[in-house]
Parts: structure tokens; C-alpha cells; sequence
């Protein structure tokens, strides 16, 4: 699988240059002392040597660039801005929200949330800004940007949107295998209780030619559902529903095997495949490691089309390794802890997202140097595509459904007097039956950075920044121009007044909470925070 190429010269640049690596993903090291930290400089420039631009102009060496390179830096250490030499960024498209609904978890009881676990795509992916909408398959593409209010530096923001669930319904049937954890971690109030309520949520949703299988795992998987076909069966559904009960270790090779066995034996031609993990994904029995699960589900993926729906339940959560399940069973993550948010999943989005719009969907953009200074992509590490890989399809991107918004989000510093076209963001995606490419693009200038970003009209782009920021802050680093939590909180409040939208005001909530938080955690002794987290 090729879609995450980590560049072993980040650390190695970022550690010679005696800079602060803030919230390195898994390396380990990272602890709520470490949330306050002065962030790491950015580049010029954003990534590795690729082809030219699609302006034509040759794509070189970037001003004040490093140049050498070692080998691949240990596992998970892939937070720091790339010093790469180009103008172009190119990364499959995510609709995974899992990072964002944890955080709130973990703010909610009183803990700041591991850095590792904070991907800001995912944040800011949470909420869906209203982007005109394709009349065809494919994408819309949406880019603007505003000024942040220091030197130089605005947000530009790049969104993609697929045109929404067929009012008459029409879709393809769904084949769901669900894969459910019964270990004992799963005894705890809210993880098993609550994903047999979104169980029967699923059964009563789906259409009647939809289909279900169900797999229950702890030291070993037992199939208690076939794969069904609805109709009159949804008695017989909920009562394997019933018969989940917790017993003891976690055997996370044992679920995914029998259920990708399950779904392949069930396999239904012309339907969408899926099979749909609800799991705390903390595995400690059978193979455990990272790599050969994923080889396995790649390998269903490959031959059957299976894809991958992982659902993150409980207070300890194994978040890393279900998003990279979910990467490479060419799926999505999410994360639920109330009944509230598991109707929103099972009931509003699952049914009405099952129709695949792109498969292998992937975005770059290039930059103008001529106007673009710096630039920073905010989040998407763990989807990062090298740049020449753009258009070789063999090249695995993301599978995005019916509905859905993806937003992508730039740090970008203009050139003084700069004036002209800022950036050109392209999509390229394959069409899900017959796999044939398609792209399309959109541009900004520095005209459209000529507000500020807090300026009134702005609440979907604000909406935005406020989750951007809010995630930089959790995981230790910094953007220009981000104000403090409590500024970003009172402006979540006033989006949420003026829109009357809950899912806002909880957001303005979590703010507060990690803002608490933070500041009543002590300080390490010569810590401070940069007014400039790029000085």
C-alpha cells in the first residue's frame, strides 16, 4: 500500500535544526506537558521532488530548503512539517472522524487527549460546510481562504463535495458483515450495551434486499449470523443481536479473519461489500501486530472489494491501529460514546452513505511561487501521497460515499505584494464501476485572502479554523495567527447563536474543557509559549 510515504528526512532535518517536535504520533514521548510547546518552523515550500506543476513551470528546489535525506524515521514520527523542495502537496482524500469524537470523549472525563491521537483532518471533517454539490458522480471543487492576521499569513481551504443520496433511494443493495469485540474490555457501561443498541439501529434502517452477517470475537470468532438478507428477517436478526455477551481476551486476528471470511463467503455481486468493525481495538491475543492484520485486509480488499467501516467505542481506545485498519481496508473510521451519536451513524449516514460516488481518490494542489512563500498542509500526515504518484491509479486513495464533504485546510504565507493566483487544487478519483479516472479543479487568488478571517460572513470557514486550531493546539503545536482557546471558543459560540447548531456548541465546549485543562496543568520548568510558534 503506498498511500503513506513518510520522509525520513523530517526528523532528521527538524532535530538537526534543534527545533521542537510537538505531538509526534505514537513515538512514545509525548505527555500533557508537552501541549504548550513552541511548535516546529515551517518550510518552504511543502514536499518531495515531483513534476512539474500544472501552470507548466518547472517544480524545483525550494528557497532555504534542506537537502538531505536518511532512512525512514521510526514508527508514528510523522508530525513535523516536511522540508521538502516543491510546490505541490498531493494526499488521499479522508472522511474518517474517529480522532475528533475521542477527543471529546477524553475531554469530557478530564484528560487531555494523547497527541498521538489527534489528527486535525478529522476534526475539521466532523462538520460538514454546505459546498455546492456535483449534479454528476465525482466532486465538486471549493477553494477560498482569508487573512489570520499575522504577517503574511492567511488559511486557504480547499473543500470537495459528492452529490448526495438519490431522493428516490435508488443505490445499490449493501452486504454488511458486522465484526463485533465481546472481549472483556468491552463489559465497561457504554462500549458493548451501546453497540448492540446500534446494532438493532442498523437492522431496522437498512432496506429489505440490504444483507447482514454477524461475527462475535474475544479469544476466538464465532459466526452467529450468516449473511441474511433483511426482509422478514430482522426478528432473527435482533435476536443474534441479544446473544452478545462479554467474555474474555481480545483476538483481533480471529474477528477480522473470520469476518472477511464470512463477507467473502456472503460476497453479493453489484452490492457494496463492507464489513464493519465496533471495537475498542485493544487487541492482546492471537497476532496483535499492525502489519500482518493489515496485509490481510488488503489482500480481501484486492480480490473481493471488501471495504473496511471501523467503529471506535469506550474510554480506552486503540485508535491507532484502527485507523490504520481502516486506511488499508480502503475505509473510514468513526467514533461514538452516546446513543445519540450512534443513531446519527447507524440510522442518518450509514444507509444513505453505503453508494461508493469515488474510489482511489486522491487531491493535490499546487502552489504559485511567485505568490506563495511558505505553505503547510494541516493535518493529513497519515495520507500523504508522493507527489509523482498523482495519477498512477495503481497508487491507493481514499473511497468517499455519497454525501460526503472533505475539507483540506493551508498555512500559507504570500510573498509581499504579491498579486495573482495563489493556488490551482485538483481531484482525481476513479468512477466505482468502471474504474475509469475523472478530475476536476478550482483556483484562488490573493484576492479572495483579502478579508480577515474574523471578519462577519465567514462562520463556515471560521467553523473550520476554530476545529483546525483547536486540534494544532491538542497535539502541541501551533498555527499563525491562532488565537488563544478561549478567543476560539467564544467565537464557536457565536457561529452556534447564529446558526442555532448544537453540534457547534459542543465543539465550543471541548474548547473550554482542553482550554481548563491546560491551564491547570503544571508547567516543566523553562517551558513557554511563543507568541510566533514559527520564531
Amino acid at each position: 500500500m503506498n498511500r503513506t510515504r513518510r520522509r525520513s528526512a523530517v526528523l532528521a532535518a527538524v532535530l538537526a535544526a534543534g527545533l521542537v517536535l510537538g505531538g509526534c504520533a505514537g513515538g512514545g514521548n509525548d505527555t500533557a506537558a508537552d501541549h504548550r510547546k513552541s511548535a516546529p518552523r515551517l518550510p518552504e515550500g511543502g514536499r518531495t521532488a515531483a513534476p512539474a506543476p500544472a501552470d507548466g513551470r518547472t517544480a524545483g528546489q525550494g528557497e532555504g530548503q534542506g537537502e538531505g535525506r536518511s532512512a525512514d524515521a521510526p514508527e508514528g514520527e510523522q508530525r513535523a512539517p516536511s522540508p521538502a523542495p516543491d510546490y505541490l502537496s498531493t494526499f488521499a482524500l479522508d472522511v474518517d472522524t474517529a480522532s475528533y469524537g475521542y477527543a471529546r470523549r477524553s475531554l469530557a472525563e478530564g484528560r487531555l487527549p494523547e497527541p498521538s491521537t489527534v489528527r486535525p483532518e478529522e476534526f475539521v471533517n466532523s462538520f460538514r460546510p454546505d459546498y455546492p454539490r456535483p449534479a454528476d458522480d465525482g466532486f465538486s471543487v471549493t477553494v477560498d481562504g482569508a487573512a489570520t492576521g499575522a504577517d503574511g499569513w492567511s488559511l486557504v481551504r480547499v473543500g470537495l463535495a459528492t452529490r448526495g443520496a438519490d431522493p428516490d433511494g435508488e443505490r445499490p443493495p449493501a452486504a454488511l458483515t458486522f465484526v463485533v469485540d465481546v472481549s472483556g474490555s468491552m463489559g465497561e457501561t457504554g462500549r458493548l450495551d451501546l453497540v448492540q443498541h446500534s446494532l438493532r439501529l442498523a437492522a431496522d434502517g437498512l432496506r429489505d434486499d440490504d444483507s447482514i452477517a454477524l461475527v462475535a470475537f474475544s479469544d476466538e470468532a464465532e459466526t452467529l449470523l450468516p449473511m441474511t438478507r433483511l426482509g422478514d428477517a430482522r426478528g432473527r436478526i435482533r435476536e443474534a443481536v441479544d446473544t452478545l455477551a462479554v467474555r474474555s481476551s481480545t483476538n483481533l486476528e480471529a474477528g477480522l479473519s473470520t469476518g472477511y471470511d464470512v463477507a467473502a463467503a456472503g460476497h453479493r455481486k453489484g452490492a457494496v461489500n463492507r464489513v464493519v468493525l465496533l471495537s475498542d481495538a485493544l487487541a492482546n491475543t492471537g497476532e496483535t501486530a499492525a502489519d500482518a492484520l493489515l496485509s490481510r485486509i488488503e489482500g480481501q480488499r484486492r480480490e473481493h472489494g471488501i471495504t473496511l467501516f471501523g467503529v471506535g467505542v469506550g474510554s480506552e481506545y486503540g485508535d491507532e491501529l484502527m485507523e490504520r485498519l481502516a486506511d488499508r481496508g480502503d475505509g473510514q473510521t468513526t467514533y461514538v460514546s452516546t446513543r445519540d451519536q450512534a443513531r446519527k451513524v447507524f440510522v442518518d449516514q450509514l444507509p444513505v452513505q453505503v453508494e461508493p460516488r469515488a474510489r482511489d481518490a486522491k487531491a493535490q494542489v499546487a502552489f504559485d511561487r511567485e505568490t506563495v512563500e511558505r505553505f503547510r498542509l494541516i493535518g493529513y500526515e497519515n495520507r500523504e501521497v508522493a507527489d509523482e504518484d498523482f495519477r498512477d491509479d495503481r497508487v491507493d486513495g481514499g473511497e468517499i460515499g455519497a454525501g460526503h464533504t472533505v475539507t483540506a485546510l493551508y498555512a500559507v504565507k504570500t510573498r509581499p505584494g504579491a498579486s495573482g493566483r495563489i493556488a490551482t487544487a485538483t481531484v482525481r478519483w476513479l468512477d466505482p464501476e468502471s474504474r475509469a479516472p475523472s478530475e476536476r479543479s478550482g483556483t484562488v487568488g490573493t484576492q479572495a485572502l483579502g478579508a480577515r478571517l474574523w471578519d462577519a460572513g465567514h462562520d463556515s470557514l471560521q467553523l473550520s479554523a476554530i476545529s483546525a486550531y483547536f486540534a494544532e493546539e491538542l497535539r502541541g503545536g501551533g498555527l499563525p495567527g491562532a488565537p488563544r482557546l478561549a478567543e476560539l471558543a467564544a467565537y464557536a459560540d457565536a457561529i452556534r447563536d447564529r446558526s442555532g447548531s448544537a453540534v457547534v456548541g459542543e465543539l465550543a465546549d471541548a474548547v473550554r474543557q482542553a482550554d481548563r485543562l491546560i491551564g491547570e496543568r503544571p508547567r516543566e520548568e523553562g517551558e513557554f509559549r511563543s507568541s510566533d510558534p514559527y520564531a
